[in-house]
């Protein structure tokens, strides 16, 4: 199924934004930037708010004929696994297949063996070009990453064909995710993973693997960004090798979707997919929830007092809304305003504090970071919330645009 060489997914928990969103990619390609929109929601986001997969499908059929979109589209079944991808299969064209929990997971010895065995054909060394080690292929490496992902790998191919046994075989993109673990996956590891993906024919479109840092909910990259720069340039010459030598689609590319925002590295993303003329999937996650909280609190009144409403119960909750979140949000306590702090803040004040705007004076990350797993508590209000987003449709689906297009796009892309 052909992809496109860039490809945008924006989550959007209440399926309210997706002509906003889809409007903020119409400006990237009217600036000659071809991205692919794709919309995402996991299984653990539609039963947090209780909406279905077709829910997704129908907000993505319904902004493109809006806006008169003819061009691919895609809806992403996002962080599946074998429990719960039937749910998606009618409603999804894009399936991102999660194994990161099967990492380090035990293989039979014949798996085992088998994998080793067909490492044979590449020799003891390999050297990629652009890349100034080799990798020395000994008993000892192919052990280690046997242990580690062979598994996980093994249980993408069961997943892959039984998404392939319902929709049949070249109707859907496919993604391999191992990103939300702890330890990153070397260059080297992604080699070996990627002839793993192989040798399960599984046809990935994209790989999302972990990379060294922090890539936390709502706010930027934290971490050290020469290292960061280092890796994914030597996972693109990975990729490319890794295409010609295994068969893999000529298209596949890199994905990175852990954390929302990722301001600091768009740009050494941007330099090293335009010197290697690749492509590049990137999802944001949930920074159109936040937007429409600001959108709210902006439009004063009543939206005001909802926003505020949101951020107090989310307050008083936070132990719960962080927990399905722990190793993906850092939250300072100390750094969070009262709740009576927060009662008395106009709108401009609440949106300025919630707001992603790198050193401006009121922004707060451990406010957004809270109110980013809040979004329990909106769904809690139903009517009460969503009503609220269809009457001040304009000032909510202007921020979403705003963030995705001037924060995000622009940066990536250098627009």
């Amino acid at each position: 199924m052909e992809f496109g060489k860039y490809s945008f997914g924006v989550g959007d928990r209440f399926n309210h934004e997706g002509e906003a969103q889809l409007r903020a990619l119409i400006r990237a390609n009217q600036k000659g930037i071809a991205v692919t929109p794709v919309w995402n929601k996991s299984n653990r986001e539609h039963d947090i708010v209780h909406s279905e997969p077709s829910g997704t499908r129908v907000e993505a059929d319904e902004a493109t004929k809006a806006l008169g979109w003819d061009k691919p589209y895609f809806v992403d079944a996002d962080h599946i696994n074998l429990g719960n991808v039937d749910r998606f299969i009618a409603h999804s064209d894009f399936f991102t297949l999660d194994v990161a929990m099967y990492i380090g997971n035990e293989s039979s010895a014949d798996d085992v063996d088998a994998f080793k065995a067909s490492c044979a054909a590449l020799g003891a060394k390999v050297t990629i070009p652009g890349i100034d080690e080799a990798i020395e292929i000994s008993e000892q490496l192919l052990e280690e990453v046997a242990t580690k992902y062979l598994a996980a790998i093994k249980e993408a191919g069961k997943i892959y064909r039984h998404i392939e046994a319902a929709k049949g075989k070249g109707n859907f993109v496919t993604e391999v995710s191992m990103d939300e673990v702890e330890a990153p996956q070397t260059p080297v590891e992604l080699f070996f993973i990627l002839k793993m993906i192989a040798d399960e024919n599984i046809p990935a479109q994209t790989i999302a693997p972990k990379f060294t840092g922090r890539f936390n909910k709502g706010v930027d990259y934290v971490g050290d960004a020469t290292q960061f720069a280092k890796e994914f340039e030597q996972d693109v010459l990975v990729i490319d090798y890794a295409v010609k030598a295994f068969g893999l689609p000529s298209d596949l590319k890199l994905s990175v979707h852990s954390g929302s925002d990722k301001f600091t590295i768009y740009p050494i993303m941007a330099e090293i997919i335009k010197k290697y003329d690749k492509g590049l999937h990137v999802k944001t996650a949930g920074t159109t929830w936040l937007e429409e909280v600001i959108g709210l609190a902006i439009s004063g009144d009543e939206g005001l007092v909802v926003a505020k409403e949101i951020y107090t119960k989310a307050l008083q909750r936070k132990e719960e809304l962080c927990g399905p979140y722990a190793d993906v949000i850092d939250i300072d306590d100390a750094q969070l305003p009262s709740a009576e702090e927060v009662a008395s803040w106009s709108g401009e004040k609440f949106g300025n504090t919630l707001r992603h705007i790198p050193g401006h004076a009121d922004y707060n990350a451990n406010f957004r970071q809270l109110i980013h797993v809040g979004y329990k508590v909106a769904a809690e209000m139903g009517e009460n919330y969503t009503g609220l987003l269809k009457k001040h449709a304009d000032v909510v689906g202007g921020c979403v645009e705003e963030n995705i297009y001037d924060r995000h796009l622009k940066r990536l892309f250098d627009l």
